[in-house]
């Protein structure tokens, strides 16, 4: 291992199938007002909804909602959102869906005590947060793009055509806790769940292809891949064999929570390219970055 470099992940993880039984004592930690995140309305098809909303009765939150976190969620849901926890004082941020609510309740953090844009502030300028941010906790309902254990953030600005990520520095923006229940991915749909299964891969090739060799990083990288490709395969062949997207869901968090980057330069070029023509066609993130990396 050359070179020099810190490492710290605060993320604390649930995992399994019985893993929603610990919220009640994760949300103990935080004031009464939380404010629940999720996308398109399938957690209500699938009974998830329903869980967590009963586990906050429960333990007497006060709860308001942003519904319809779109999969390249918008400068204006975000601001959207900013408004909503502002209004409510949230103490809070509850994401209950797959990476893009992840990364957009990040946003919403680092932005409700800002008093700045945070499109200038966090996407042009690329500053870090100079105000206080909110706690955010997970719930994982789909795979791939490891938000859960880190502290990215993608947003789209559909007026100018751009979509960019910002990795903040400040790991006390990675989410407090995150509840990975891999049975919740088993409704998933193929294509989501393919173009999942290549943002995990693709997250391990920008990190392993990065000039340095003889790296403990790349011999982690290497497990990882392999676990994708073993799990993978099991799972496009029958999408209910809980081992396969149980491996797939782990592999997710551990391909993109900083770990493996440790030593290497890294490149993520693939990924600005992705990014760029996800911005013009509103494409799943995974599918872009199929179509950019093998060229590449």
């Amino acid at each position: 291992m050359l070179g020099n470099f810190s490492y710290c992940n605060p993320t604390k993880l649930y995992f399994g199938d019985d893993s929603l039984r610990f919220l009640p004592g994760e949300l103990s930690k935080y004031g009464p007002n939380v404010v629940l995140i999720y996308g398109g309305g399938s957690i209500k098809k699938n009974g998830i909804y329903d869980a967590v909303t009963a586990i906050l009765r429960e333990s007497g939150k006060h709860v308001a909602e942003i519904a319809g976190v779109m999969p390249n969620p918008t400068l204006t849901k975000l601001y959207e959102g900013i408004e909503i926890a502002r209004s409510h004082h949230a103490d809070l941020l509850l994401a209950v869906g797959g990476g893009s609510v992840c990364d957009y309740a990040k946003a919403v953090s680092v932005s409700v005590n800002c008093g700045e844009d945070p499109w200038e502030k966090y996407y042009v300028r690329f500053e870090e947060p100079t105000c206080k941010t909110l706690p955010v906790g997970c719930v994982l309902t789909m795979v791939g793009t490891g938000s859960e254990m880190n502290a990215g953030a993608v947003i789209t600005n559909q007026e100018t055509k751009q979509k960019i990520g910002h990795v903040f520095a400040d790991e006390g923006i990675m989410p407090r806790f995150a509840i990975l229940n891999p049975r919740y991915t088993l409704t998933l749909p193929h294509d989501q769940m393919v173009s999942g299964i290549y943002d995990i891969f693709n997250h391990i090739c920008e990190q392993y292809f990065s000039g340095e060799d003889d790296n403990v990083s790349d011999y982690i990288s290497e497990g990882l891949m392999r676990s994708v490709l073993h799990s993978s395969r099991i799972a496009n062949r029958d999408p209910q064999d809980y081992e396969a997207r149980s491996n797939l869901m782990w592999t997710a968090t551990w391909a993109l929570n900083t770990l493996q980057s440790r030593g290497k330069s890294t490149d993520w070029m693939v990924h600005m390219i992705g990014q760029s023509a996800g911005a013009y066609t509103n494409a799943a993130h995974g599918m872009t970055l199929s179509a950019v990396s093998l060229p590449y």
